[in-house]
């Protein structure tokens, strides 16, 4: 599977990113995929990789550029709990730094790299993000409504806020098919309820979906949050969810 490591161009820097695509020759649909709070690394990069060979053109970026290049963090072969306390001390400043104006900055430039690749088709894109990730999946679907076609978010971070800028206020402008994959307690009944509803409310196809059985992370085999069965329907879900909007 073609792949290669890339720089963007955005209005604070470079950003380094990992792109996979098939091997045969053509275009494909672009996909941006955000990863979780860990960051790009080989894990996310495999997983891109599993995507192109479905017949997709994968962009990573790598939203923590502005700290450092990817792999941002000096992970454990595999993250187990004891590993975490210590890991989020470093991660969390980061988190907190880049704000929804930072996300939505980067999110115009990863969307005008991803659909300038030669390898990437004229047709709407899909963003999907993991944990944090899926936020700016979120936040990059509702900003460019005209070019995102699919959105996914699995073990989502905080869709769902108290704060003006939080991800289901801006519901309303999106026109994407959406699907949530949950592991179990990521977010409130009252939480479901209300994106939910923001979701109804903007007459938007969707699924939110709780997948039993799992943790926060459950899609990440470098964890000790990870869970086959979990793993094996986000990616059912997802393929159908692509295929339905970049390949109908």
């Amino acid at each position: 599977m073609p792949s290669t490591t890339l720089s963007i161009p955005t209005p604070d820097g470079r950003s380094d990113a990992f792109a996979a695509h098939p091997e045969e020759s053509g275009t494909h649909p672009g996909v941006l995929l955000y990863p979780d709070a860990f960051g790009p690394r080989p894990v996310l990069w495999d997983m891109a990789r599993e995507l192109a060979d479905h017949g997709y053109y994968v962009l990573v970026p790598n939203v923590f550029y502005r700290h450092r290049a990817a792999p941002v963090f000096d992970l454990p072969e595999h993250i187990t709990a004891e590993h975490r306390p210590a890991l989020f001390g470093q991660i969390m400043p980061l988190i907190e730094a880049h704000t929804a104006e930072r996300a939505l900055s980067d999110a115009g430039a990863y969307l005008d790299f991803l659909t300038a690749q030669p390898e990437v088709g004229a047709g709407p894109v899909a963003t999907i993000g993991y944990c944090m990730g899926a936020v700016l999946a979120m936040r990059t679907a509702t900003a460019h409504a005209g070019q995102v076609a699919a959105v996914a978010g699995f073990h989502p971070g905080a869709l769902v806020t108290d704060q003006p800028d939080s991800p289901h206020r801006r519901i309303p402008g999106l026109t994407a098919k959406v699907h949530l994959g949950l592991a179990e307690g990521d977010m409130t009944p009252e939480a479901i309820t209300e994106i939910s509803h923001a979701f109804d409310a903007a007459g938007v196809e969707y699924s939110c979906e709780i997948y039993p059985g799992t943790v926060h992370g459950y899609t990440m085999s470098d964890t000790d949050a990870f869970d086959a069965a979990g793993s094996r329907r986000h990616w059912e879900r997802l393929l159908a969810l692509l295929g339905d909007t970049l390949k109908s």
